[in-house]
């Protein structure tokens, strides 16, 4: 089945009332780091925390009332999951989703919530995916892919057209890429109006199966590693998002987990916004990877931020650390009285504070009558981390961060 911009205008009428007009907001903090007029797409404020809603939801407004009598199956690591839940409750019928054993607990508590029955099984997508494939054979429910179905496309087509209307003068519009449903989707609308539009797609380091496809020339399967952007932590893209991406999409480029953390810590302390790893890509692509554009009108889309807390907080000290906001110093100081205050009185003297100190004498890598202090402290940015180093070792303590 091929997919073209009507059918994108169309899935647009079809999730009237369904799905939300998400704002689009202009970032002053995203802006001014990257040289551009830097917006965002907010679809972690769509109904469920994400954009999946709107391509399950069309898809599953198409099925004949025998497939939604059989019930609907899908295979996601959360977002698509609460999509097809919502979708299938809307319409009253059964809702079967096998997500992956890791899957972030607030989305599968999120999922369940919504009304479906919940599956976890494999260690990543790919896995819950065969696995939904299976149980499918079985039952005869209809399955609803995450991303490579026409119907599904065309439903996450419909940002386009609302970053259009709101923003018809743009020029670069950044995205994140799992399977490519949504670029795909995006990407076709806006290269049938607006063909100037540089469409650009973000993946993890850990997980660039699309970038490496298009760079073969076919779809590739990439065994990447866990990455907090599991939301486009998919080993295998799709057959027609494949051929899509490869037609429409300008550019595709990655980005680590440092800069995803770091981004996902600015949405929450510049913008009061709470994104997920794979809705933070895009941005962190502007800030780290796409330096060559400036003065551009650019979109990044903010694809989702159903985060779990536990996650959230272990993201945020990394971000810190990323940015020099936070650091960890070892060094050894004879065991006598007053030394570690010493110690202390200089990092003060930089306005460093002190989170933890661990001061050890057992450590077998230290000789007898010296003591091994490991600290954690909060610091202003990386000038100053540098220049409290600087200080330590003119004061001759060898530091090893």
């Amino acid at each position: 089945m091929d997919i073209s911009i009507d059918d994108i205008i169309k899935a647009k009428a079809t999730l009237q009332g369904i799905s939300y007009k998400t704002a689009l907001v202009h970032n002053p903090s995203l802006s001014d780091l990257s040289g551009n007029q830097v917006y965002v797409k907010m679809e972690n404020l769509q109904r469920t925390g994400s954009f999946k809603l709107r391509g399950a939801y069309n898809k599953i407004a198409h099925l004949s009332e025998k497939e939604k009598q059989s019930g609907v199956i899908a295979s996601s690591a959360g977002n698509h999951a609460q999509g097809v839940a919502v979708a299938a409750a809307i319409y009253g019928i059964k809702s079967t989703i096998v997500m992956p054993k890791h899957a972030p607990l607030s989305k599968v508590t999120a999922t369940r919530r919504y009304g479906a029955d919940v599956i976890l099984y494999g260690e990543v997508y790919d896995e819950a995916y065969n696995e939904a494939r299976r149980i499918q054979s079985e039952t005869q429910a209809t399955f609803i892919h995450p991303f490579d179905d026409p119907l599904v496309i065309a439903g996450q087509g419909t940002i386009a057209l609302e970053i259009l209307e709101d923003l018809p003068d743009v020029e670069v519009i950044v995205l994140p890429i799992g399977g490519g449903g949504l670029i795909s989707g995006v990407a076709l609308a806006l290269k049938s109006l607006h063909p100037a539009v540089k469409i650009i797609g973000v993946q993890s380091k850990n997980n660039p199966s699309m970038q490496e496809s298009i760079a073969h020339k076919q779809v590739m399967t990439i065994n990447g590693i866990p990455s907090i952007a599991d939301g486009i932590a998919v080993k295998t893209p799709g057959d027609l998002t494949f051929e899509l991406v490869k037609r429409y999409v300008d550019e595709i480029v990655t980005v680590d987990e440092d800069e995803i953390a770091s981004t996902m810590l600015l949405f929450l302390e510049s913008a009061k916004v709470v994104a997920e790893g794979a809705g933070a890509a895009a941005a962190a692509a502007i800030l780290h990877t796409l330096s060559y554009y400036k003065n551009r009108k650019m979109v990044a889309v903010l694809s989702g931020g159903n985060v779990d807390v536990n996650i959230l907080a272990r993201t945020i000290d990394k971000g810190l650390v990323k940015n020099g906001r936070k650091c960890f110093l070892t060094t050894v100081l004879r065991d006598r009285p007053g030394a570690l205050a010493q110690l202390l009185h200089l990092i003060a003297s930089r306005g460093a504070n002190v989170l933890a100190v661990a001061h050890r004498r057992e450590t077998l890598d230290i000789p007898l009558s010296y003591a091994k202090v490991e600290l954690e402290l909060e610091t202003i940015d990386e000038a100053q981390v540098q220049a409290l180093k600087k200080l330590l070792e003119e004061n001759h303590y060898r530091v090893i961060r």
